[in-house]
């Protein structure tokens, strides 16, 4: 009984980091509008690329439309949703080390590693993270296809591997299409290296993405596909040059060099014997798996840029073949209680400043720590707090002083009161109170807004979900809305400027609203640090 409780204790774990956000409430996170808007209007049964162009494929927003139909269309439903993300990240990490045959103990410590380092703290949906999971999930299949031979379900484990490659390609082009170059090279190696050559496999990995990436254009909208989705052509621009690649890993990259190194310090004992080591399917596997993330990696810190630590999901893996390499050449028994406990407790201080943020408030009351710039004596102090004295930026209201709208849509999220007094404003306009069926152009991230007033949201192949020129919409979709601002179509717009990003909301679609419509309200945007924004409400 012990032994089976063993076994599944890394689910527990994977449990436990999963829910942990359930039991919270949350600051207004920056750019969580493109999450809401998109569920939102999934879940009422519009589809992208017919009822709204996106740069993405859409399947970032699949979960969180199902949960918006299971618990409303709130902010913190994104959360709940997330939860159900991470609980299938993790299981689709474990089965990965099932399929490599990994015992309880190391399969315990590697998924700690993952969740701790990973995804305990994707509280939101996001689709840099949300493209990886679909490629986990997709990856798993593809090993169990390989590492099982006697499965009775081979064939539908390689139709599922194909079906969540494409949810991860449909989710972001750039990991989807690595993670479908990555699963070729695992089942490439498998035809090559199996008693009789079969590449069947292959062959049935091949065509069940590209049958249901046809089937998901059909039933979206072939004509507009090639458009909206951004595979290279204009009007979208290239995110990566050969010169970044190189400058990026060689300037930076400290974590993935360091892997490598590692990596090839463990296998130059088996170089003598090249032939020997490609025949072990096992260590090949693992090895072209590692070196497939490794590469994926470097390539998605230019890609996807932001957040900055959008790649470090190839800690667990490159950390999971080290280990097991570590096993498998000292012979070395993870599941015995100290070398356990020691694993463990090694995790815990490297991985110390994932939980260090959520302990400080705490420890800062309890440990000393001096801000005083003199002694009682006069003496000047000097110490890590006090040695600069320049003024701090102005980054908006304290977070400290954020509060609850009280509305629906905004359950358990806090923003600052001007954000807050500004959206009572809006709603309590006379405007809005007319029962009048409203043409609202909402050009801001309170996107939940759409649902509170409530007004529908346009639907059309040319009309983007997203409003950054040159990312989610273009010249030609700016031009549309200046001609519809020039002929005051929209009974109410709402623009978020913000100054310092880049055409975040176009610049040139402000100045015709200045030009066209009359600016009776602002107030600040629900934003923090140097991004800070100001919502600007017009009327004709």
């Amino acid at each position: 009984m012990l032994k089976q409780r063993k076994e599944y204790a890394d689910i527990a774990l994977v449990v436990l980091f999963a829910i942990i956000p359930l039991f919270m409430n949350f600051p207004y996170r920056v750019n969580i509008f493109l999450s809401w808007e998109g569920a939102y209007r999934i879940s009422e049964g519009q589809l992208p690329f017919r009822d709204f162009g996106t740069p993405l494929g859409g399947m970032y927003w699949m979960i969180p439309a199902l949960f918006f139909k299971l618990f409303g269309a709130k902010m913190i439903t994104l959360v709940k949703a997330q939860v159900f993300i991470n609980i299938l990240s993790g299981l689709a990490f474990r089965s990965i080390l099932k399929s490599f045959s990994f015992g309880w103990a190391l399969r315990f410590l590697c998924v700690f590693v993952y969740c701790i380092s990973f995804s305990f703290f994707n509280f939101w949906p996001w689709y840099n993270h949300s493209v990886i999971v679909y490629e986990f999930i997709g990856i798993a299949f593809v090993l169990r296809y390989i590492t099982q031979p006697d499965l009775r379900s081979r064939l539908l484990c390689l139709v599922l591997g194909g079906l969540f490659i494409v949810c991860s390609f449909l989710t972001k082009q750039d990991g989807g299409g690595m993670a479908l170059v990555l699963g070729f090279m695992l089942l490439l190696y498998h035809a090559l290296t199996a008693e009789k050559r079969d590449y069947r496999g292959v062959l049935v990995y091949a065509g069940s993405f590209a049958l249901f990436l046809a089937f998901y254009i059909l039933i979206c909208g072939a004509s507009s596909f090639g458009y909206w989705f951004n595979h290279g052509q204009p009007p979208h621009t290239s995110r990566v040059s050969a010169y970044d690649l190189v400058a990026e890993f060689l300037s930076g990259s400290q974590w993935i060099k360091f892997y490598v190194f590692v990596l090839i310090l463990l296998l130059l004992p088996r170089l003598a014997n090249i032939r020997e080591l490609w025949k072990d399917r096992q260590e090949m596997l693992f090895l072209l798996l590692v070196i497939g993330i490794l590469g994926e990696a470097t390539v998605f810190q230019l890609t996807s840029y932001t957040p900055p630590d959008n790649n470090i999901f190839f800690h667990s893996f490159a950390i999971a073949y080290i280990l097991w390499k570590i096993g498998r050449i000292n012979a070395l028994s993870f599941s015995k209680p100290l070398v356990f406990a020691g694993s463990l407790f090694g995790i815990l201080l490297w991985w110390s400043g994932t939980y260090w943020k959520y302990m400080q408030r705490v420890a800062a009351k309890t440990l000393s720590q001096k801000e005083v710039v003199q002694e009682e004596g006069g003496e000047n102090i000097v110490n890590r707090q006090t040695y600069m004295q320049f003024p701090k930026p102005d980054t908006g209201e304290p977070e400290s002083q954020w509060t609850y709208c009280g509305l629906k849509s905004f359950d358990r999220i806090y923003m600052p009161s001007s954000t807050v007094k500004g959206i009572h404003r809006l709603l309590d306009m006379d405007l809005l109170k007319s029962g009048k069926k409203l043409r609202v152009l909402n050009m801001t991230e309170l996107t939940p807004l759409a649902a509170e007033v409530p007004f529908e949201l346009e639907r059309s192949p040319e009309y983007p979900l997203w409003y950054h020129l040159g990312v989610g919409m273009f010249n030609k979709q700016a031009e549309m809305f200046e001609k519809r601002i020039a002929e005051k179509e929209y009974d109410l717009i709402l623009f978020e400027h913000i100054p310092v990003l880049n055409n975040f909301y176009p610049f040139r679609v402000r100045d015709s609203l200045k030009l066209h419509y009359r600016q009776i309200d602002s107030f600040a945007a629900p934003r923090r640090g140097e991004t800070q924004g100001v919502i600007e409400v017009y009327v004709p």
